[in-house]
């Protein structure tokens, strides 16, 4: 159940914001740039795709497509999710920065912007349409990190 009467509107905000998702990682693979090449962008690139695995195993596939509504199936508070409440954004954030910052060049950098920008602009219309739908999301929000466990 959805009582939020934006919620049409937020649907084709993340839409919008998923396709930016998608054009930065389409600029960095074909710059070539997406995988790290030195240790530590690997390691954390690896650390991220382990995140990615476990939060969509947790979530499950009732959501595997840009315009999947974030309110159905229930609220998910285990796995990953007790300690951020967007693994799968942030995965992808991670990914996309440790590449960035392992080639640091300005259209490099700009990509992994405009994927973290889109990512941004999901997770604020996803929750406002989770507190719309689950009034247990409130209480959620204030003892889960958005991104960064117990920091962000």
């Amino acid at each position: 159940m959805n009582l939020d009467p934006a919620a049409p509107h937020l649907r084709v905000a993340s839409i919008l914001a998923f396709a930016m998702m998608v054009a930065g990682i389409v600029v960095m693979f074909v710059r070539g740039t997406l995988f790290g090449r030195d240790v530590p962008a690997i390691a954390v690139q690896a650390a991220a795709v382990a995140l990615m695995v476990w939060a969509r195993v947790t979530f499950g596939m009732r959501s595997f497509h840009a315009a999947a509504n974030a309110t159905q199936g229930g609220l998910v508070t285990t796995g990953p999710y007790r300690f951020v409440r967007h693994p799968i954004y942030a995965a992808a954030i991670y990914f996309v920065w440790a590449g960035a910052l392992d080639y640091r060049s300005p259209a490099v950098v700009g990509a992994a912007s405009l994927l973290t920008t889109g990512a941004v602009l999901r997770m604020l219309s996803e929750e406002r349409l989770l507190t719309g739908a689950y009034p247990a999301y409130a209480a959620y929000k204030r003892r889960t990190a958005r991104i960064i466990p117990y920091v962000l």
